[in-house]
């Protein structure tokens, strides 16, 4: 009899299988389990109206399995009366099924003191629906503690609600004898612990137990471990795996899940099953997967699509809805509609909205208006607000205000705030710290802090040793290095440094190439320095062409190269031309000699 009321129903779990509906057209199979259930009951009819007790009770479990509560009640009570403990157990939950909850419980305790564990359960769970969590956790215990999987179950999770540490033991008992939802609670509760003990650092990866107790629930049909175990293995970048879990926790309904794959398929490339996906979650109400749809048609320049996605997502209490309009309306130059979104999201607490707000703002010209949600985003974390209000401080000559904000940003690792934290403490004579941020800006992408770096460390480079023939040996330097990041990112002034460094080598062609870029680019002196390696050359006629180009742009030596270019040739107008030019263009040494070249060619002209 234990067998029946411990361990052949799910009566305890309070839900019970409905009879399904069948087609007339059955499978040979389904007609023969169904002759085998008819078979069964009527034995076990026969058995209970020839008086046996145990047939009583297997009767009346059947019947309620199937929904029959009338004719189960009378076969379960005449096992009850019989002092069948499984049928006590079932009668309880008929009752309880009937709405008797009280007369359900006497039921359930008579079971239980008995030894039912499925009735001491049955009992645990309604004390604690009434609110009567000590008698609730006397009872669960107590089914817990002789095996029961549900028992251990519930009773983790009253003292889960209590905040007891010996949840996670009965957690465990439940994971451990093939509780789904213990063993995805028991995961959870171990990547808390571990995030917790990571100070909250988002990146945490998830303990290998976590894992393991995922991968069970999962493994059995739990759709939120799948979500969780994809995650984890999507970190690790196990993405064919992931996306296996992914698929199958969105299959069972799990909208996140469906949003997750969908980013999945687009970072592989297929945007169109990715569609598939996010359109699915967003129809669930998933806000991330209506985002990522009115993104992707926003790209293909279908706007209004967009806009009606966006508009879901903020529907479904997703606040990057209302950013996302903004930065739609922004792109179609209808700022007061722009303003009117970034204000709501702004006001929802999103912190990207608050500084676009403010950065729309201050395009508008008020700055009044702008520096305090600056201010907001920035102080609830945004990077790149910190870095505005440096700006802002920097504009109105407030340094001190302004090296605060960029140094608050450098240390989240804004790029160019780094580089204007190193910029003012080269300015303040701070070298070593200057370096610090030079060295992080530069290595974030910026090439005028590897420009800027390269110049400390090309500043403390001792002079090249001379090889003991006389020759100078060369040695590849750490600035040369960071010289060459900031010419190779299109720097002007570093590939005018590159050059000559190569120039210094004896390396010409290399020269030639960065001098060129430079000019090419508009850089002066680059143009200056190609000219004066083309003379060397002997073309003269092609140097004068870049001195040219180098002088209308204000390069006082190259427009005094020019008038010595032109007073050699004969050319004595032209000449003192250029000499003019030079004595104008400087600098104080260029001027003297442009001077006295002017003088000779005045005197030469009126001969």
């Amino acid at each position: 009899m234990d067998v029946m009321g411990d361990k052949a129903t799910l009566f305890e779990t309070g839900r019970f299988v409905q009879p399904s509906s069948r087609e007339d057209t059955e499978t040979p199979d389904e007609t023969g389990e169904i002759a085998d259930e008819a078979a069964e009951e009527l034995r076990q009819r026969l058995a209970a109206e020839a008086g046996d007790v145990e047939a009583m009770s297997v009767l009346g479990a059947m019947l309620l399995r199937r929904g029959d509560l009338d004719g189960a009640e009378p076969h379960l009570r005449a096992a009850t009366a019989a002092g069948d403990r499984a049928a006590a157990n079932n009668l309880g939950v008929l009752l309880h099924q009937r709405g008797y909850a009280d007369e359900a419980a006497g039921w359930w305790r008579i079971a239980a003191v008995a030894g039912s564990t499925a009735a001491a359960h049955a009992l645990g769970r309604h004390h604690r629906e009434r609110g009567d969590e000590p008698a609730a956790e006397y009872w669960l215990r107590q089914s817990a503690e002789q095996g029961h999987t549900l028992g251990a179950y519930a009773l983790a999770d009253l003292l889960e609600h209590r905040g007891d540490a010996a949840s996670e033991q009965w957690m465990r008992v439940a994971a451990e004898r093939g509780h789904r939802e213990a063993a995805y609670r028991l995961a959870r509760s171990l990547d808390r612990k571990a995030a917790r003990e990571a100070d909250g650092d988002n990146g945490v990866q998830a303990p290998e137990e976590a894992e393991q107790w995922y991968r069970q629930a999962a493994a059995r049909g739990h759709r939120r471990a799948a979500l969780h175990l994809g995650t984890i293995l999507e970190r690790r970048g196990e993405l064919k795996e992931a996306g296996r879990w992914y698929l199958t926790s969105a299959k069972d309904g799990e909208a996140r899940a469906a949003c997750a794959l969908g980013f999945l398929l687009r970072d592989a490339g297929d945007t169109e099953n990715a569609a598939v996906w996010w359109l699915r979650a967003a129809q669930d109400g998933d806000g991330n997967a209506a985002n990522a749809l009115g993104a992707l048609h926003a790209e293909r320049g279908e706007t209004q699509t967009a806009e009606r996605w966006y508009r879901a997502a903020m529907d479904a209490g997703d606040v990057n809805g209302a950013y996302n309009l903004g930065l739609l309306c922004a792109e179609q130059g209808r700022t007061p509609q722009a303003e009117q979104w970034y204000r709501r999201a702004a006001y929802a607490g999103h912190r990207e909205a608050a500084n676009a707000l403010a950065i729309l703002l201050l395009r508008g010209g008020d700055e009044t208006g702008a520096e305090p949600w600056f201010s907001k985003a920035a102080e609830a974390g945004s990077v790149d607000a910190a870095f505005n209000l440096g700006i802002l401080h920097a504009g109105r000559g407030e340094e001190q205000a302004a090296l605060r904000w960029y140094e608050r940003a450098a240390a989240a690792g804004h790029t160019e705030a780094a580089l204007q934290v190193g910029m003012a403490r080269l300015r303040d004579g701070d070298e070593q710290e200057a370096e610090r941020h030079l060295r992080c800006a530069a290595g974030g992408g910026s090439a005028e802090a590897a420009y800027r770096l390269a110049t400390v460390l090309d500043a403390r480079r001792p002079p090249e040793p001379a090889h003991e023939l006389g020759e100078p040996v060369h040695r590849r330097s750490e600035c040369e290095e960071w010289y060459e990041r900031a010419a190779s990112q299109g720097h002007r002034r570093a590939q005018v440094r590159v050059g000559m460094l190569a120039a210094a080598r004896g390396d010409v062609v290399e020269a030639a190439r960065w001098y060129r870029e430079a000019a090419e680019a508009g850089s002066r002196n680059g143009a200056f320095n190609l000219g004066l390696l083309l003379a060397r050359e002997g073309s003269e006629p092609e140097a004068a062409v870049w001195w040219t180009r180098a002088a209308d742009a204000g390069h006082g030596r190259a427009a005094l190269r020019l008038a010595l270019v032109y007073a050699r040739r004969g050319e004595l107008a032209e000449g003192q031309r250029w000499a003019d030019r030079a004595v104008l263009l400087g600098p104080a040494s260029v001027t003297e000699r442009a001077e006295r070249l002017r003088d000779a060619l005045r005197q030469e002209l009126s001969a």
